[in-house]
């Protein structure tokens, strides 16, 4: 039945252009929840924390941002099993002297917090947070380092919206423009199929036989015919 038939052809391209929309954008990420994560394996020069998290922008992504226990836990031990870190990787977080309060880079609320130490004496301007991949626990550092091993980025989903390549967005869309376009040609095939099913209608060409000759046939013959006779 073309009906039945119908879902089937689409339900393929619908779960592709679906996984095109909400994927990270390849193997090197890993997702968690509505969000993709990906650490920058390589020694970074540091002048100010700014320079960490252009390796993260550069990559469509902002620094790592952490906003409840489970992710906290989700990126200590992914850390451990797939990007081998180091002791201390650091937040992107900044002390924010005109609120005298942390904030993180990507603007989300500051909703969770694993702090080692919680002197509210101390100063903190300069200051930085890292987080210890043993414990998983949050400590404040200053922010002037020389060198970092590495970026931790976070970036949200779905990806493509700010962040594929101009390929990857035209291969989405070609994907959602050919789904749409088999379902509404199914649609019509369909439509015409059932009007043709309950009219019952048959025309006289499709019931009536065929001849196996044409006009021209039968004229040529009734001629020959009128000869014949004349001869006798």
């Amino acid at each position: 039945m073309p009906g039945a038939a119908l879902p089937a052809v689409l339900l393929p391209l619908l779960g592709l252009a679906a996984a095109a929309a909400a994927d990270c954008p390849s193997s090197t990420w890993v997702q968690f929840q509505d969000s993709c994560y990906i650490f920058l394996q390589e020694n970074i020069k540091v002048e100010s924390i700014e320079d960490v998290r252009n390796q993260c922008t550069d990559h469509g992504a902002d620094m790592i941002s952490i906003h409840n226990e489970e992710e906290n836990a989700f990126i200590l031990d992914t850390l451990k099993k797939q990007w081998k870190s180091p002791d201390d990787i650091l937040l992107g977080m900044f002390f924010d002297t005109d609120d005298q309060s942390f904030k993180w880079f990507d603007k989300s609320n500051m909703t969770f917090g694993k702090w080692t130490d919680e002197d509210e004496e101390e100063d903190l301007v300069d200051t930085c947070a890292f987080l210890h991949t043993t414990t998983g626990e949050w400590k404040k550092g200053n922010c002037e380092v020389s060198s970092v091993p590495g970026a931790l980025c976070k970036a949200a989903i779905p990806y493509e919206k700010k962040y594929l390549s101009d390929n990857h967005i035209l291969i989405t869309a070609l994907v959602i423009a050919s789904t749409v376009i088999l379902t509404v040609l199914g649609a019509i095939v369909w439509f015409l199929y059932k009007r043709n099913l309950h009219s019952g209608f048959t025309t006289v060409f499709s019931a009536a036989p065929q001849s196996p000759y044409n006009d021209d046939c039968v004229l040529v013959v009734a001629e020959e015919n009128e000869h014949a006779v004349q001869f006798d």
